[in-house]
């Protein structure tokens, strides 16, 4: 535990720029292309960044369900991304969408933003704690979650329990089919580029590639 410390620590210490940096909204012209490609109202979108998603993430979100139309989607930490993942899901049709929070608060938050525009979406509360998943820091508890996930949003938990804690997503992989997707956010942050770095070597299995937004975002395709 004290050497999971020191290492928050010392990513604190190195990664500032880039950790002030993930907290950013992506800027007006993202903002300005996400109401574009979604059809979204401005007033539909709270205000951006700080530790929502920002615009940059949320149009990966968007283009890659308005474009690839994967039929569930889970993502691990929701808000603002919830609200876009369920209504470019409801743009195509339909399609289940499963969120999960570590706060029961955040969790009941993110379902009024939901119902409040008449959307859906599955949002459980998973309390994190210290499990056996073969990566550092604390995990959502074990929550019912579908067997099949053509796409995998990633922006939780949060980066101050350990600069790798999002690691764990990789328990999750095995249920993304040939063609399914992971979407991690802020991957340009040094525990993110580790992150990705081990998901490379561990899962040949996927095409991994980063694109260079606001903060980062690392994008995994199943073979």
């Amino acid at each position: 535990m004290l050497n999971e410390w020191l290492a928050v620590g010392a990513a604190g210490a190195v990664g500032w720029p880039w950790l002030l940096k993930s907290l950013g909204d992506g800027g007006p012209a993202a903002r300005a292309a996400l109401l574009a490609r979604t059809g979204l109202d401005d007033d539909a979108l709270p205000d951006l960044g700080s530790w929502r998603a920002d615009a940059d993430f949320l149009n990966i979100i968007a283009g890659h369900i308005l474009d690839r139309r994967p039929q569930t989607v889970v993502e691990l930490g929701g808000g603002t991304s919830t609200l876009v993942a369920a209504h470019c899901l409801d743009r195509i049709g339909g399609g289940r969408l499963v969120s999960i929070d570590g706060s029961e608060q955040f969790a009941d938050a993110t379902r009024r933003l939901i119902a409040d525009r008449g959307l859906e979406a599955e949002v459980r509360a998973a309390p994190l704690d210290y499990q056996d998943t073969g990566w550092p820091g604390a995990w959502y508890a074990p929550v019912p979650l579908p067997d099949r996930i053509d796409l995998l949003i990633v922006d939780g938990p949060p980066w101050f329990l350990h600069p790798m804690v999002r690691g764990a997503a990789a328990t999750l992989f095995d249920r993304i089919p040939s063609g399914g997707a992971v979407l991690l956010d802020d991957a340009a942050r040094p525990g993110e580029r580790l992150v990705a770095r081990r998901w490379r070597r561990e899962w040949p299995q996927f095409n991994f590639h980063r694109v260079d937004n606001t903060a980062g975002t690392l994008v995994g395709i199943r073979r």
